[in-house]
């Protein structure tokens, strides 16, 4: 048996997510072979992965078909997150995926949710960044627990940092009752000072907390660096998905993919009684992503504990790890990273075409 016999077998393994082998892909590494033992290493396009088990297992499965053991195998599960490049756009440098959070109105819950996307990303192992783009409502301080003047040094602004996360705000920049009262170019100014001028360091992944709506904070972004996906946060009722509409279309017109749609406040469980009650109804971001052909990411119901760390600076996902809400936020990130290695894939074969 040689590595050629190997890979051969792993190339009719595919990543599920991708659509492609993991040999085409290149994610098998340091193949030894030893007698009749065999170990590789597999690496993963994201450490937020939520099929590696499924992987894992078709790996051991095609290997054995060509004569090894399954005890005899050894398979080490890596990841690596792969920079997203696009044509005309330059990349920051050390950040290897940018991935926006939009929603077309305010209320709609868009801040608790990156910045829990943010925090369960982290504890997966992947490096992260978070950028609060709403420069006239800027929340992720408050939810961040630190709402400290950053440092700088050398005319570059030192990222805040909590809960394994760095990250850059106008809340730390001004005091908190002090209004931001910019025009678009102000407001384009910063958000590009925020992209160039922090020391973000090596990053796996930058989330952009994008303000509501489609405005120059969105087109900066849109325009600025080559984003690996924008996803949209909404809500049932009908009103804000609408506006989520919009924002699915933004994108399309901005020619940013779309990694999916979220559905936040999707319903409430009495704590008392444990009653089901979908306040703002219910299944209309599903509806709405397979209208608009997008994936549909997960579901998030209202939850005093979220509420409640977020005012507190203490978000649930970093302090509650286990609690079933942090789950789902988990499992939203998981699918977001997912998507997010898919455009990346596919941003780099366009590339190396063009």
């Amino acid at each position: 048996m040689n590595t050629e016999k190997v890979k051969q077998a792993l190339s009719k393994v595919n990543d599920p997510e991708l659509g492609k082998d993991l040999i085409t892909l290149n994610m098998v590494h340091d193949i030894k072979i030893d007698g009749d033992k065999l170990s590789l290493t597999v690496m993963l396009t994201t450490p937020a992965c939520p099929l590696k088990g499924v992987i894992e297992d078709e790996c051991k499965k095609a290997l054995s078909e060509v004569g090894f053991k399954s005890e005899n195998i050894k398979i080490n599960m890596g990841s690596e997150v792969r920079k997203h490049a696009m044509q005309g756009k330059e990349a920051l440098s050390g950040i290897n995926q940018i991935i926006a959070i939009s929603s077309g109105k305010g209320g709609v819950g868009k801040t608790t949710v990156s910045v829990n996307i943010a925090i369960a990303l982290s504890q997966t192992g992947a490096r992260v960044g978070l950028l609060d783009a709403d420069i006239t409502g800027p929340n992720v301080p408050i939810m961040m627990g630190n709402q400290e003047p950053p440092k700088v040094e050398n005319a570059k602004i030192i990222p805040k940092e909590n809960y394994g996360i760095k990250y850059i705000s106008m809340g730390v920049l001004v005091p908190a009752d002090k209004p931001v009262v910019w025009r678009g170019p102000m407001l384009d100014g910063v958000i590009r000072q925020f992209l160039r001028d922090v020391v973000w360091g090596e990053l796996d992944y930058l989330i952009v907390d994008l303000p509501p709506g489609t405005g120059d904070a969105q087109l900066t972004i849109c325009q600025a660096v080559p984003l690996a996906g924008g996803a949209i946060v909404t809500t049932p009722q009908d009103v804000a998905l609408l506006d989520s509409r919009k924002s699915v279309n933004m994108f399309k017109q901005m020619r940013v993919p779309i990694l999916g749609v979220v559905e936040n406040m999707s319903y409430f469980i009495c704590p008392k009684c444990d009653e089901r009650t979908e306040i703002f109804s219910y299944g209309g971001g599903e509806t709405a992503a397979k209208e608009l052909g997008v994936p549909f990411l997960g579901r998030i119901p209202i939850e005093l504990d979220v509420r409640v760390g977020g005012d507190s600076g203490k978000p649930i996902t970093a302090v509650s790890p286990s609690h079933p809400i942090s789950k789902t936020f988990k499992d939203v990130a998981s699918k977001i990273a997912a998507s997010a290695s898919v455009t990346t894939i596919n941003s780099q074969q366009t590339v190396i075409a063009i």
